[in-house]
């Protein structure tokens, strides 16, 4: 990162904790839910093995479908990006190279691939079932025990490749198998701070952001981490997180519920809707912000700002309480 870029901004950062056992990580680590790479985890020979080459011949011509993208920066709201089908062993050789010679929109496009469940709209990702070629190259961390898994993904992108700032609803592990990651973590208590679409923040270039058009995204707190192979990165759920694979990358996510069973939305089968209680509250949220628009300028910016302060004084944690 161009330190010197959050240094002349005021924007803090810090190293993402790390360390070296799944008893420090669970007994430390997890109760204060912050962001930790595990380092020495037993998880199988996957990072000696899943070269490109390796991948291709294992998992053949089957069809999938991936993002191809021209630009560092993929853009999920604005879409900056195509949906393409490829055959896998021809996406792997593609996304291993920087430069195509055969391509879709630029010889320097990216690819990215995060596995589907066989039918999106009903199955979950689960890359023992997608993927049983490669199942037993890998010992998923599976810490809190089967019946809590909700997914497990593969991703494989493109080097100098970054994906969109974004949370996740659930608790997950990101397992680097192949190639090397810049993952840039950001707190829950800086949603205000990301200028947010939905769960993505709307800072596209985190690196040399626009602070006329996004000023408060200096006071975000930035937490920053580089994973190399075998490197096992704990992401709580609602920590923003953007990543960069610095080479021909390859990993496998899993991700697990760890609230109860009715917080989430059944029907989802990404991981990525927020719990059926916020659903329910950004529901009435819309019916009342419909109501204030009904009112003359200053009585829905005073009473807007009577609710705002409401929501703060019972739902915002306190200061000294924040992370």
């Amino acid at each position: 990162a161009d330190l010197s870029f959050y240094m002349a901004h005021g924007q803090s950062t810090r190293s993402v904790k790390e360390v070296t056992t799944e008893v420090d990580f669970l007994s430390t680590v997890y109760p204060i839910r912050e962001p930790c790479v595990i380092h020495g985890l037993e998880i199988g020979r996957a990072p000696f093995m899943w070269s490109a080459d390796y991948l291709s011949a294992k998992c053949g011509s089957r069809e999938v479908k991936v993002h191809v993208c021209p630009h560092q920066c993929m853009d999920f709201i604005n879409k900056n990006f195509a949906y393409k089908t490829l055959p896998f062993n021809d996406f792997v050789v593609r996304a291993e190279h920087k430069i195509q010679t055969e391509y879709f929109i630029s010889s320097d496009e990216r690819y990215y691939l995060r596995s589907l469940g066989n039918d999106p709209r009903k199955d979950v990702a689960s890359f023992p079932l997608q993927y049983p070629e490669l199942a037993n190259d890998i010992k998923l961390p599976l810490m809190f025990g089967e019946e809590k898994l909700f997914s497990s993904v593969l991703r494989i992108s493109s080097s100098d490749a970054r994906l969109w700032t974004h949370y996740d609803v659930m608790d997950n592990f990101l397992v680097q198998i192949r190639g090397r990651k810049k993952v840039i973590l950001f707190r829950p208590q800086d949603a205000l701070n990301l200028y947010l679409t939905a769960d993505k923040s709307s800072v596209l270039d985190i690196e040399q952001p626009d602070l006329a058009k996004y000023p408060l995204f200096s006071n975000a707190l930035r937490y920053e981490c580089e994973l190399n192979p075998g490197d096992v990165l704990y992401i709580p759920a609602l920590w923003f997180h953007n990543v960069l694979s610095l080479d021909f990358s390859v990993a496998v996510n899993i991700f697990w519920r760890h609230l109860k069973p009715d917080f989430y939305d059944h029907k989802d089968t990404y991981g990525n809707r927020d719990p059926c209680q916020v659903q329910r509250a950004t529901q009435i949220l819309d019916r009342a912000l419909k109501l204030l628009q009904e009112l003359p300028e200053e009585y829905r910016d005073f009473y807007a700002r009577c609710m705002v302060n409401k929501i703060q004084k019972q739902c915002f944690l306190p200061r000294e309480t924040e992370i």
